[in-house]
């Protein structure tokens, strides 16, 4: 996942742990803007009689900034309860699952969900039902349609749903952490030179797995601040968006399962606003720490995104490959094209028709230029292919995040601040040679946009 067991006390705890974060103006519905978070990640379909499901003791929430500092201005928690129908049984099911309310289904997971603005806690929904895990053609045998009862239109305008969906996400995973091998179906060569190592076709880590998504969808109206504090028309239209799950600071184990209690205030254990940002860029050493802090600190950490480790990796991964990135990374220089993409938003000037800007605070989150249309057709690479309503203007569930982040990283935004920096030419072909293309389960044309989940019958396939 682009944040998935990013940080070493997350890794022990799935259920908190955001592994993707979406936010993007809807295709299908340009005057709102969705918002999907995904957690309880790495699922294998097959499974039972315990399947996967959100945590009823974890408090998940997504996040808006709409003033710039950092900090939520409107937020939609999510929490969710459980519900045992046959006490007596250990099955998921005992017959087929056709609705919300079959009496088949033994173990269903409810949620409420609270809008939280202006310091005020408007309860929007209480005890909608999630749909089941996707257990096969005899347990689920319409599931399509168990989405559609579980997605939810308010009297407030929101959409909302939350539930497993196919993960979206794509990368070739264990090449990346096999110290940064790239393996592309075509192997790049610049003046002569193989630049990757690796022979063969690149592999979705990711593919075939299911996540559980909280997913909003929300009117433009609901998000954005009429007159912000900067007075400018076009950051009135610049939001930040972020995830977080908290636990309760502490739980008492009894005697008996039953006996168990969580008790204290919430505290933040898991948070996600731009993809591979605390994977990729925060130190091992300061991992857990960040995931406990709001954007607002990120302050502390924007040296490592001024000088990355990455940025002096790739030369040395690739000798006489990024000959110029070499240079400007060995001069100490600050980035400040990833402080601008990562931090504080691209500011007015440096692209054509663009920016997300939100000003001078420092915070790490997705940011969306909500005045921006969606695209006809879009590109996956985003800003870069010449798409602005692509990442990392926001992030859809196509963009290619990866290949994104390692060309920005490569140089190719540099010139964005520095006119007189040429990008080594291998720098706008990194990639690790994947695309939407590569993930199993299509994409959605409208809301909730991630895939029917795979199911426990079908997959792994029974050919393998």
């Amino acid at each position: 996942m682009s944040s998935h067991r990013e940080a070493p006390e997350i890794a022990k705890d799935p259920v908190a742990d955001s592994s993707d974060l979406y936010a993007f103006v809807s295709p299908d519905k340009p005057d709102s803007v969705t918002l999907i978070a995904n957690y309880v990640s790495l699922q294998l379909p097959s499974g039972g009689p315990n399947f996967f499901e959100f945590g009823d003791d974890v408090r998940y929430e997504l996040h808006i900034d709409n003033d710039g500092d950092g900090r939520p201005d409107v937020t939609y928690r999510f929490e969710f309860t459980t519900e045992i129908t046959n006490p007596n049984s250990f099955l998921y099911n005992t017959g087929p699952i056709d609705s919300l309310d079959s009496r088949n289904w033994n173990r269903r997971q409810f949620y409420s969900l609270t809008r939280v603005a202006d310091g005020r806690e408007h309860r929007l929904a209480h005890k909608l039902p999630c749909p089941p895990c996707n257990v096969g053609p005899l347990s689920t045998p319409k599931y399509a349609e168990l989405v559609r009862q579980a997605t939810y239109s308010l009297s407030t305008g929101e959409r909302v749903f939350a539930g497993q969906r196919a993960d979206g996400f794509f990368v070739d995973l264990g090449a990346v952490f096999d110290l940064g091998t790239l393996r592309p179906f075509q192997q790049l060569h610049v003046a002569g030179k193989k630049i990757f190592k690796a022979e063969g076709e690149p592999v979705n880590a990711t593919d075939r797995m299911n996540v559980h998504s909280i997913a909003v969808q929300v009117p433009l109206s609901r998000v954005r601040r009429r007159a912000n504090r900067y007075g400018a028309a076009d950051r009135a239209s610049v939001i930040g968006v972020w995830t977080s799950a908290s636990r309760r600071q502490v739980r008492v184990l009894g005697d008996r399962v039953a006996a168990d209690t969580s008790t204290g205030p919430f505290t933040q254990v898991s948070r996600l606003g731009n993809p591979l940002f605390n994977e990729v860029i925060v130190p091992m050493a300061k991992k857990d720490l960040w995931n406990s802090l709001p954007p607002s600190e990120d302050k502390r950490f924007a040296r490592f995104v001024e000088q990355p480790e990455l940025a002096a990796l790739l030369p040395a991964l690739y000798p006489d490959v990024f000959p110029n990135l070499d240079k400007l990374t060995k001069a100490k220089k600050p980035r400040a094209d990833l402080v601008a993409i990562l931090l504080t938003g691209v500011p007015a000037g440096l692209i054509d028709g663009f920016t997300n800007a939100t000003g001078d605070v420092q915070a790490d989150m997705l940011r969306l230029n909500t005045a921006i249309p969606p695209s006809r057709r879009p590109d996956r690479f985003g800003v870069l292919g010449g798409d602005l309503a692509g990442f990392p203007n926001g992030r859809r569930v196509g963009d290619d995040v990866v290949s994104i982040a390692l060309r920005a990283i490569a140089g190719v935004t540099v010139p964005l601040v520095d006119k007189t920096f040429r990008p080594d030419a291998a720098a706008a072909a990194v990639t690790p040679g994947l695309s939407a293309a590569d993930v199993t389960a299509p994409f959605l044309g409208n809301f909730p946009y991630l895939g029917t989940p795979y199911d426990g019958f079908n997959n792994p396939p029974a050919a393998s």
